[in-house]
C-alpha cells in the first residue's frame, strides 16, 4: 500500500497529509490552480521533509525549471509524463515517477514503479481501470485521476495497484485541500488495501 496526496498549496494542506500519515505528498510545477514556486515548496515541505516522500510534479517541463526546482526544493523524486524523461539531465540518485495514460502496453525498460493517470492530470478525469488492471499485473502501478473517498474501494479492488494517488478528489474547492477529505480518503484507501490483503492477493 502506498498513498500519494498531490497538490500541496499550504502548511494545513501539509499538516493534513502528514496526520493522514502518507507516504507521500506531491507539488505542482505546472500550469494548475495548484501550482506553486520552487521556493514556496521548499517553505511548505519543510517539517514533512524526512517524513514523506516529496515529488516534483511537472508536465513537459523546461530543463531550467528543473534544474531550479532540483535546486531550491530539493525533492525526492519527479513525477512527470514517461516522454518527458528521455531528453532530461537528472541526477542518477533522483528516483523517478513516469506518468502513462490510456493507450500503453507495458515495457519492460520502464521503472518499475509508474503512476498511471486520466488524460488530463489533476482534472478530475477518471482513469482507465480496465488498462490500469493490465499494467497493474506486471509492475508497481499508482493508480490517479479522479479517485475520492467513495471510489477508491471499488477502483482498489478493480485494479490492484501498489498504490492510489488524489489530489482534486480531496478539495473544498479547486486548489484547497480539506483536511476531513484527506482523513476519509486515506481510510478508505486503507480499508480497500487491507481488505485485499486479507483475500491473499
Amino acid at each position: 500500500m502506498w498513498l500519494k496526496i498531490c497538490g500541496m498549496t499550504s502548511l494545513d494542506a501539509v499538516a493534513a497529509a502528514l496526520a493522514a500519515r502518507v507516504d507521500a505528498i506531491g507539488f505542482v510545477f505546472s500550469p494548475s490552480v495548484r501550482r506553486v514556486e520552487p521556493l514556496q515548496a521548499a517553505q511548505l515541505a519543510a517539517r514533512a521533509r524526512g517524513r514523506v516522500s516529496l515529488i516534483a510534479v511537472t508536465a513537459q517541463p523546461q530543463q531550467q525549471l528543473v534544474d531550479e526546482i532540483l535546486r531550491v526544493f530539493k525533492p525526492d523524486a519527479l513525477q512527470t509524463d514517461l516522454q518527458d524523461f528521455e531528453s532530461l539531465r537528472l541526477p542518477e540518485t533522483l528516483a523517478r515517477l513516469p506518468v502513462l495514460r490510456a493507450g500503453v502496453a507495458c515495457d519492460a525498460a520502464w521503472p518499475r514503479r509508474i503512476l498511471f493517470e486520466g488524460a488530463r492530470s489533476g482534472s478530475g478525469e477518471a482513469a482507465d481501470w480496465d488498462t490500469a488492471s493490465r499494467l497493474a499485473r506486471s509492475c508497481e502501478l499508482i493508480l490517479a485521476g479522479g479517485l475520492n473517498a467513495h471510489n477508491v474501494a471499488a477502483a482498489i479492488r478493480a485494479v490492484r495497484p501498489y498504490g492510489v494517488d488524489v489530489s482534486s478528489g480531496v478539495e473544498s474547492a479547486p486548489g484547497h485541500k480539506s483536511a476531513q477529505k484527506i482523513a476519509d480518503f486515506v481510510d478508505a484507501a486503507s480499508a480497500a488495501f487491507q481488505g485485499m490483503a486479507q483475500d491473499g492477493n
